[in-house]
C-alpha cells in the first residue's frame, strides 16, 4: 500500500503590540487560510510558527524576543519560525543576528508576502522600504476577535513629532486609506455579524490630511453612519485639538457612535507639554474635558499619562496628580518614560532616575484607582445596554460583557451574576448595575434590548 505524504499546513500565529498590528496579523491569517493552511492553537502541533512583532518600546522589543525564543525552543522538529512586523523592519540586523534559526523574516509593510515566507524551502527575508501596511481591495482578512467587535484600521504612520515617540521612524509618514475603501471594509465587517466596529489609527483626527483633505474624519463618519444597520462605532484615538465642533455634532446626532473618547494627553504641566512637543496646551486640554462633560454628561473619557519625562520636577508631577483628582477621567493608562535613542527626548538633559519614575508611577496609579472607584459608583442603580460576550474567565457561573464605556481588551467589564435571560452571546441585553469591584461593574440581566432602543450609545440590538 502506497503511503500518502501528509502536507505540512498547520499554522500558529502570535500577534504582539497594538490593534493595528492585530489587523495586519488577521490579513496574513486570511491569506493563509484561503491558500489551504489550517490554524492551530497548539504551538507544538504547528508546522509554521508566525509572530508579528512590536518594536515601539524596549519592553515591547523584549517581549518580542522572548516570544521568538519560546517558539524556537518549543516547536516540534522540522517546524519553521517566521518573524515579521515592526521589530524586523526597524531592527533587522540585530534580530537576524540574535535568531539565526528563524526561517524567514518579513518587513512590517510586506504582510502579503506571507505565502512566500511559509512556502519557500530556503531561509530568507523580504523586507522592502514599506514601513507600514494598509489592506486594499480584495485582500482576504480573517477576523480573529469575537463576533461582538472588530478593528478597522483607517490609516498608518503619523504626522506628529512628539519628542518621546519613534512611531514616525517605525511606521513612516501618515498614509490614509480612501474613504471608499474604509466604507467598503466597514460594510464587510457588519455583513459578517460584527456588532461593534472600532476605528483605529495612530491618530484618527489626521485621517485624509496626507491628501490635503479637510474634515476628513467627519466626512468618513457621516459616510459610515449612512448605513442603516444597528451597530456600535468606537473611535481610537482622538487628540483634544482634533475633536472639532463638527465631530461633536455628529456624535450628538447619532447614538450609534459610542460616547467614549480615548484622548492621548500625556501630561498637564505646560512646561512638560511644550518639552514633549505636544500640540495642545494645559488650557486647551482642560477646556476640552469641560466641553465634553457639559455637552455629553454620560461620556466616558480615557487617556494615557506619562511620568518621568526628562526634566519633570516633583512640582510638575504633583500638578499631574492634582489634575487627575480635579478633572477625574474614567480610565487612565499610566506609563513610565522610556528612553528611545532615536527620539528627540533622548538627547534632552535632566533624565529622571528609574527609582523616581517608579515611585511616581505607583503614586499616580494609586490615585487613579481611587478616582475609578468613585466614577464607577455612579452606575449603581442604572440600567445599561450591555453586549454579553461570554462566560467570565474565573467562573462558569458568571458571564461577562461591556457597555459603551468599556473598550475591549483595555478597559474593565460588566460582570453578570444573573444571566438566566441570556439566550446567545454577542447580543445586547439590559443589565441592572448593583455593585462595583476594582475596574468592573456588577449586575444582572433584566431583559433583551428591544428593536429601536436608543438607550445610551446603542441604537438597537
Amino acid at each position: 500500500m502506497k503511503r500518502v505524504k501528509l502536507r505540512k499546513n498547520k499554522i500558529h500565529l502570535t500577534s504582539l503590540g497594538c490593534a493595528r498590528n492585530l489587523v495586519d496579523s488577521e490579513v496574513m491569517l486570511g491569506i493563509l487560510l484561503k491558500a489551504g493552511y489550517q490554524p492551530t492553537p497548539e504551538l507544538e502541533d504547528a508546522d509554521f510558527l508566525i509572530v508579528n512583532t512590536c518594536g515601539f518600546l524596549e519592553e515591547a522589543r523584549q517581549e518580542s524576543c522572548d516570544t521568538i525564543d519560546a517558539l524556537l525552543t518549543h516547536r516540534k522538529e522540522g517546524a519553521k519560525v517566521i518573524v515579521t512586523g515592526c521589530m524586523v523592519q526597524k531592527y533587522g540586523p540585530e534580530i537576524r543576528s540574535r535568531f539565526p534559526e528563524v526561517h524567514y523574516f518579513l518587513g512590517s509593510g510586506d504582510m502579503e508576502k506571507i505565502l512566500e515566507a511559509v512556502g519557500t524551502p530556503d531561509s530568507g527575508e523580504n523586507i522592502t522600504t514599506a514601513r507600514s501596511y494598509l489592506e486594499w481591495g480584495e485582500i482576504p482578512r480573517q477576523v480573529s476577535t469575537p463576533s461582538s467587535f472588530a478593528y478597522l484600521k483607517i490609516a498608518e504612520g503619523c504626522m506628529k513629532r512628539c519628542a518621546f515617540c519613534i512611531i514616525p521612524h517605525i511606521k513612516g509618514p501618515l498614509k490614509s486609506k480612501t474613504l471608499e475603501q474604509v466604507v467598503k471594509e466597514f460594510h464587510a465587517l457588519l455583513s459578517q455579524g460584527v456588532h461593534e466596529v472600532i476605528l483605529i489609527a495612530q491618530d484618527l483626527g489626521d485621517f485624509g490630511k496626507d491628501r490635503k483633505e479637510k474634515e476628513g474624519l467627519a466626512r468618513l463618519l457621516r459616510a459610515l453612519l449612512s448605513n442603516n444597520k444597528k451597530f456600535w462605532l468606537r473611535l481610537l484615538y482622538l487628540y483634544p485639538d482634533e475633536i472639532t465642533p463638527e465631530i461633536m455634532d455628529i456624535i450628538e446626532s447619532d447614538r450609534r457612535i459610542c460616547r467614549y473618547f480615548d484622548m492621548p494627553i500625556q501630561h498637564i504641566s505646560q512646561a512638560i507639554l511644550k518639552s514633549m512637543r505636544r500640540l495642545t496646551s494645559r488650557v486647551q486640554i482642560i477646556d476640552m474635558i469641560t466641553q465634553l462633560r457639559t455637552r455629553f454628561p454620560d461620556i466616558v473619557l480615557r487617556t494615557s499619562l506619562m511620568v518621568g519625562f526628562p526634566g519633570e520636577t516633583e512640582e510638575q508631577f504633583q500638578e499631574l496628580v492634582e489634575f487627575v483628582q480635579t478633572y477625574p477621567l474614567d480610565n487612565v493608562g499610566v506609563f513610565k518614560y522610556s528612553r528611545e535613542e532615536e527620539s528627540y527626548s533622548a538627547q534632552l538633559p535632566d533624565h529622571v532616575p528609574e527609582e523616581v519614575k517608579e515611585r511616581r508611577f505607583q503614586v499616580l496609579v494609586q490615585v487613579q484607582q481611587e478616582v475609578v472607584k468613585q466614577r464607577l459608583r455612579r452606575y449603581v442603580g442604572q440600567i445599561l445596554d450591555v453586549i454579553v460576550e461570554g462566560y467570565h474567565p474565573d467562573s462558569p457561573y458568571l458571564m461577562r460583557g461591556r457597555f459603551f464605556g468599556q473598550c475591549p481588551e483595555i478597559d474593565g467589564m460588566v460582570i453578570i451574576n444573573d444571566g438566566r435571560l441570556v439566550k446567545a452571546f454577542g447580543k445586547v441585553y439590559q443589565v441592572e448595575i448593583t455593585d462595583t469591584t476594582d475596574y468592573d461593574l456588577v449586575g444582572g440581566v433584566i431583559g433583551k434590548v428591544s428593536t429601536g432602543s436608543q438607550k445610551l450609545c446603542l441604537a438597537s440590538s
